[in-house]
């Protein structure tokens, strides 16, 4: 367990570095916000290596007995299992819309902030859904073989990334509260024997990235939620969350 906190830990501390660069230097906040959409190499750095680890862990012998090891040292301590991942997965994104709600405004406005929230679950789940039937990892307890990678903590990175990125220019340190949430999601996966170790930190890595490419595509996505183009526009979506695939349906008229 002190191995993933401390690969966490890094990783984050890394994306915080690389991301605020512009405010150690003193410079001046481009007020258009067009930096935010811009491609950097440097952004799939930190996502990179938790994907790599996470693909690493399921051939590397060494890994895959950390995940045993894991496995039976929480076993030995026999925690009590919640369910409270099933809902802190969210809790980075209510958290956006409540502090606009309340005046603290981030970077963008109810419209956009939600086209961009939404462009990145749909990335991120369809990666999830993919991968977990490509891969076909069995999990700790045996339920089922949909262990890799960890949808809520996909879920719950891609929303604290979405924290980050809307609030990074305004308050840096409120922009980074998300990240912990996170954290506990995707520990609490391991303690309640959902997930192996690398199937945490590779959906760490999946819910960043999908969060970035989402702001990437944004401004080219923003254009079909235009006023010239939603009327009557209906808009299908896939998930799949907690075992189930679904269809969601957004009407614009």
């Amino acid at each position: 367990m002190r191995h993933l906190l401390l690969i966490l830990i890094l990783c984050v501390y890394q994306l915080g570095i690389a991301q605020t660069d512009s405010l150690v230097t003193g410079q001046k906040i481009d007020k258009s916000f067009d930096h935010a959409y811009q491609f950097k190499y440097k952004k799939l750095i930190v996502p990179s290596v938790f994907i790599g680890y996470g693909i690493l862990s399921l051939t590397s012998d060494d890994l895959k007995q950390l995940n045993r090891s894991t496995k039976y040292e929480i076993g030995e301590h026999q925690p009590d299992k919640i369910k409270f991942d099933n809902y802190t997965q969210y809790a980075p994104a209510v958290l956006v819309y409540g502090l606009n709600a309340i005046g603290l405004e981030g970077k963008h406005n109810l419209k956009d902030r939600s086209i961009i929230l939404g462009t990145s679950l749909l990335i991120s789940s369809a990666v999830v859904l993919s991968t977990k039937h490509l891969v076909r990892e069995e999990r700790p307890d045996g339920s089922n073989n949909l262990s890799f990678p960890s949808g809520h903590t996909t879920t719950a990175f891609t929303t604290a990334h979405f924290m980050f990125r809307e609030y990074q220019d305004e308050n840096i340190w409120l922009s980074l509260t998300g990240y912990p949430i996170a954290v506990f999601t995707g520990v609490y996966r391991i303690l309640n024997d959902k997930h192996w170790v690398g199937d945490v930190v590779a959906g760490a890595g999946i819910g960043i990235l999908s969060t970035e490419v989402a702001y990437w595509l944004f401004p080219k996505v923003s254009k079909l939620f235009s006023k010239r183009h939603t009327e009557n526009n209906a808009l299908a979506y896939p998930f799949y969350q907690n075992k189930t695939i679904g269809l969601g349906l957004s009407l614009n008229f």
